[in-house]
């Protein structure tokens, strides 16, 4: 089931499947920065006001703004 990474919560482990309609600028930044669909992450954690989300994802950490979090769709994986 698709849901916006920003549904996720810290330790959870996902696939990257798809990206919201619009928001080509958000697109683009997010695919060079290597989460193309069927790239797998994992949630590190949340900002303690939420904004902004680190991600594990090839090798590196990463994060991200609630904006680019809410354009990625993802599926959360089971371990």
């Amino acid at each position: 089931m698709a849901m916006s990474l920003r549904d996720m919560a810290a330790g959870d482990t996902g696939k990257v499947i798809a990206f919201q309609k619009g928001n080509k600028g958000y697109r683009k930044k997010l695919l060079a920065m290597g989460l193309t669909p069927g790239t797998t992450f994992s949630v590190i954690r949340y900002a303690p006001m939420g904004d902004p989300v680190e991600i594990s994802v090839r090798g590196f950490a990463l994060s991200l703004r609630k904006d680019e979090a809410e354009t990625l769709l993802v599926e959360r994986s089971e371990l």
